[in-house]
């Protein structure tokens, strides 16, 4: 087992860290390694590549001698809005910053920042364990101050804030999800006190921008088991703040002694299941958003019990509301989430033994190059807990993807053009572009998807002849 002094050895042993000493002692500040890097180190998780200097004087000044030292030509960015420098160096992302202590705004994030010690600059940190601090000067290299006894919380994987808790979560809103989001990722606990301060200024999340929200969004999907986030969300009350249209999912209904699945706690097993198949944040979006249609197409009918009939339709349409309300992107990642939404039940049809080649054909053809993703969705769903059910829904599964297996290695249907396309169609009748071009072209495409003849040139030319001679069209 590592010892401390083994890992101030670890987090030190970077080239970069002799050029920053250096430098720090040519100007006669006290410099030191702070943050992330040095809390992943100590927790033996991969040494991060963003590294965070605070220097108790300036920062920008600091950041452009170690540039100077540094081996090559060295561009140092400086942002004099934050008093901070960053540079770019072998792999590394070194962000300099003159200790500081903050005052906030009630109605704002963006603190006034004074001139402070290295004590006031671990104070503003959010969490204990971020306020770890590695000295870098040469007479006192490798010195860990730990004025919270960050250490001890990260052995008893707990989160703490530095200061009062009510006063780090109101000041910066943000920090409730960076607390939510470190505890799922590095399995923390929050301590109590924090719990009931989120608890009580989870209305001070509505300041933040949605970008600085969404952000944290992905974080917690790209977990390794996002339901942790998300339930502890729910729990303090943010979620309902952010995503309405999850919290909308809660609760078991009962009418006549019928009930319905608790969609709220389901969609998370859905996540949590689709996270051990890929990891692809999309398609983790789409598992969150997957069942959200049916919170307002939700009904009871006396003769079949709870229905959401078109709730992927529903669905898919609040995709596009909700990405444009957080300020997510309105370009083909919004699409596809909307497309395997929309598209999510369409593969269970498809097990029934009765089922056509035609059928699977159009599910191939409409999903596209999403269908391997639609499938993966499509076993994530499977969250019964009934051992008979599990059974038989998995090997259903495995038959839809047999039969699309079988059929599009067949028919070659995945990201289909027609064997005859429209410029051959207008060359061999003669025509401008016009409605009897999309009518022949829209004929040879049913055909082959209804098998009426195969996914091959010469049946598509024999096909589009008498399908154009029926429009009174005639070969020239």
């Amino acid at each position: 087992m590592k010892t401390a002094s083994n890992h101030i050895h670890s987090a030190l042993d970077l080239a970069v860290f002799g050029y920053i000493q250096k430098a720090a002692d040519t100007l006669s500040l006290d410099t030191f390694v702070i943050g992330g890097y040095v809390r992943d180190v100590f927790l033996g998780r991969p040494r991060g590549t963003d590294i965070d200097i605070v220097t108790v004087g300036s920062g920008i000044q600091l950041a452009k001698k170690v540039a100077e030292l540094l081996p090559g030509k060295n561009q140092v960015q400086v942002f004099k809005t934050y008093g901070t420098a960053m540079i770019k160096w072998d792999g590394i992302q070194l962000e300099f910053v003159g200790a500081r202590k903050e005052s906030y705004a009630t109605q704002s994030r963006n603190p006034k920042v004074e001139v402070g010690t290295l004590q006031d600059d671990q104070n503003r940190r959010d969490f204990t364990i971020n306020a770890l601090a590695l000295q870098l000067n040469e007479d006192k290299f490798g010195t860990l101050l730990d004025p919270f006894n960050g250490i001890q919380d990260l052995n008893e994987k707990i989160l703490r804030t530095p200061l009062d808790p009510d006063i780090t979560y109101s000041d910066d809103p943000l920090r409730m999800l960076r607390a939510i989001r470190f505890a799922a990722q590095l399995h923390f606990s929050i301590e109590e006190k924090s719990i009931k301060s989120i608890k009580k200024n989870a209305a001070r999340i509505d300041i933040l921008s949605k970008e600085r929200i969404v952000d944290e969004l992905h974080k917690i999907l790209n977990c390794t088991k996002p339901s942790i986030g998300f339930v502890m969300l729910d729990e303090m009350g943010l979620l309902e703040r952010i995503l309405p249209e999850i919290t909308a999912l809660k609760g078991i209904e009962e009418v006549e002694g019928q009930s319905h699945k608790d969609n709220f706690y389901h969609t998370f097993e859905v996540v949590d299941n689709i996270c051990t198949y890929s990891k692809n944040l999309w398609l983790r979006w789409a598992a969150l958003l997957h069942d959200i249609g049916k919170a307002p197409t939700k009904k009871f009918d006396k003769k079949i019990g709870w229905t959401f009939h078109a709730h992927e339709f529903v669905g898919a349409k609040m995709v596009y509301k909700l990405f444009k309300r957080m300020r997510m992107p309105l370009n083909d990642k919004m699409k596809y989430v909307q497309k395997l939404v929309y598209m999510s039940s369409r593969p269970i049809v498809i097990a029934e033994d009765n089922v056509t080649d035609a059928a699977v054909r159009r599910l191939i053809f409409d999903a596209a190059d999403l269908i391997d993703d639609l499938l993966t969705l499509c076993k994530a769903d499977i969250t019964t807990k009934n051992p008979k059910r599990y059974k038989r829904y998995h090997k259903n599964f495995e038959i839809v993807k047999q039969k699309v297996e079988e059929v599009e290695e067949r028919d070659h249907i995945r990201n289909f053009q027609p064997p005859v396309s429209g410029e051959e169609i207008m060359r061999i009748f003669a025509l401008k572009p016009c409605r009897e071009v999309g009518q022949i072209k829209e004929a040879i495409k049913e055909a082959i998807l209804e098998g009426k003849i195969p996914n091959e040139y010469d049946a598509a030319y024999t096909f589009m002849l008498t399908k154009a001679e029926s429009l009174g069209l005639k070969p020239v």
